[in-house]
């Protein structure tokens, strides 16, 4: 099956067999400054190279799986709107369907990634889930009984949940949302006011936080405690019964967990208290959850072991 995770920055492709092993990867850069003309072109050809070296090697590609970012109208095959890529209300599913020659299963990047890690990754074995994806921005997909909640294309904005009515203007209009305080960025900016260094990314205050500098300390306990309000809501809501956080953030692994677990703790009374772990699937999850919508997409079943089954007998990917 061919699979392709559209980001901002970088196109992840690969052709998967049912047990989600890649036969082949491809990687390249986003024409993002060219424009979405560009970007749509760029796909189409990262999805018709995939399915000539589907061929090469005797595959049956019997369909492609494209994950993008922004909002994104699954049901329909609309890209409805992406700030960072420009484009608003295309119908994509059925342009890179009619590019490739093959049908396509269309949905969004985040969403993707929470299928994998629901179905192959650290969410596996529990019913409701959220993942969590904290870098330059914030996103999140609940998985309800395995299946993400899509909400038309608009469900999982975590980033814009107000979490400091009173905090900074956020670009998305309102104030103190979530990214202003707890993204990557949000992160390494406000080390950069309290210290007047500039630093180029979150791991550099992480590591100040590993070192006992104060201010990296005062930092990232902001953060830690903007994030635990805003998955007080998600459990207050939905609870789900394990938070999944992935992203460059996660990188930071217990240094970010540990204090996080005892944060939603204090700010929990009578709610479900989720466990809060690490992703696993990695920087591929986007790939491996628009594989995995397009194994499902042709009636084969991807369980939590990874392995698939089908009765055809031509191989396939």
């Amino acid at each position: 099956m061919i699979a392709l995770d559209v980001g901002g920055t970088g196109l992840k492709g690969a052709l998967l067999d049912p047990r989600l092993t890649p036969v082949t990867l491809t990687r390249r850069p986003t024409p993002q400054r060219g424009g979405p003309d560009a970007v749509v072109a760029a796909i189409s050809d990262e999805l018709r190279e995939l399915r000539d070296q589907a061929r090469e090697r005797g595959l049956a590609a019997r369909r492609a799986g494209v994950v993008v970012p922004g909002i994104v109208d699954q049901a329909s095959g609309t890209a409805v709107r992406s700030a960072n890529l420009g484009w608003s209300d295309l119908p994509l599913a059925q342009i890179l369907g009619d590019a490739v020659g093959l049908p396509v299963a269309f949905g969004h990047d985040v969403r993707a990634g929470a299928l994998a890690e629901g179905r192959i990754g650290a969410g596996r074995g529990v019913r409701d889930c959220l993942f969590v994806a904290v870098g330059t921005g914030i996103a999140a997909a609940f998985l309800r009984d395995g299946r993400p909640v899509p909400g038309s294309g608009y469900a999982g904005e975590l980033g814009h949940l107000v979490v400091d009515p009173d905090g900074a203007d956020c670009p998305c209009g309102s104030r103190g949302c979530l990214e202003t305080l707890a993204s990557a960025s949000a992160i390494a900016a406000a080390y950069g006011r309290r210290t007047g260094r500039a630093v180029q990314g979150a791991d550099r205050v992480a590591a100040g936080v590993a070192g006992a500098d104060t201010a990296a300390v005062a930092v990232w306990e902001g953060a830690v405690r903007a994030l635990a309000t805003a998955l007080a809501a998600y459990a207050t809501l939905l609870a789900p019964e394990r938070v999944v956080l992935g992203g460059g953030l996660a990188q930071a692994g217990d240094l970010l967990i540990q204090p996080l677990r005892r944060r939603l703790d204090q700010q929990l009374t009578f709610q479900r208290r989720p466990e809060i772990v690490r992703a696993e699937v990695g920087d591929l999850a986007g790939c491996l959850g628009a594989g995995i919508m397009a194994w499902d997409a042709e009636g084969v079943d991807v369980p939590a072991s990874g392995t698939g089954r089908r009765t055809a007998r031509t191989p396939a990917a």
